[in-house]
């Protein structure tokens, strides 16, 4: 004889009616997939994009700082080539500037100062 506690193997557990939320509307697993914001896929898309703009923003702002550091380099390089070719032009300039190197020029372009007499030697051997 079967016990009391044991169902008939073909009888089906009742199920109730999904419940009523309070605003009128069915919740639970009758409600229909897809119709809802999955808010979850929108909150993970918006944080990819703010990280994709912090992205672009640190990227560009190191470019950036990198051209500007070769440019710096470049114009370094610039200004040390300058300053060798200003002390070179100073050299000449105090050179050139004493009398004894203006007369030695001038006597090389064949002038004399005045009253002094010219002399011209000529057959002379060639070294």
């Amino acid at each position: 004889m079967p016990a009391a506690s044991t169902a008939h193997p073909r009888s089906r557990p009742l199920t109730r009616a999904p419940a009523k939320a309070r605003n009128g509307r069915r919740s639970g697993p009758s409600r229909r997939a897809g119709t809802g914001v999955r808010w979850d896929r929108v909150g993970r898309i918006a944080m990819l994009c703010v990280l994709a703009a912090l992205l672009y923003l640190y990227l560009s702002a190191g470019i950036h700082m990198f051209s500007t550091w070769r440019q710096s380099s470049h114009a370094r390089a610039t200004v040390s080539s300058m300053e060798s070719e200003h002390r070179s032009l100073v050299k000449q300039h105090q050179m050139l500037s004493q009398l004894a190197t203006v007369e030695a020029e001038a006597r090389r372009l064949g002038m004399m100062r005045p009253g002094e007499q010219p002399y011209v030697m000529s057959g002379l051997p060639k070294n």
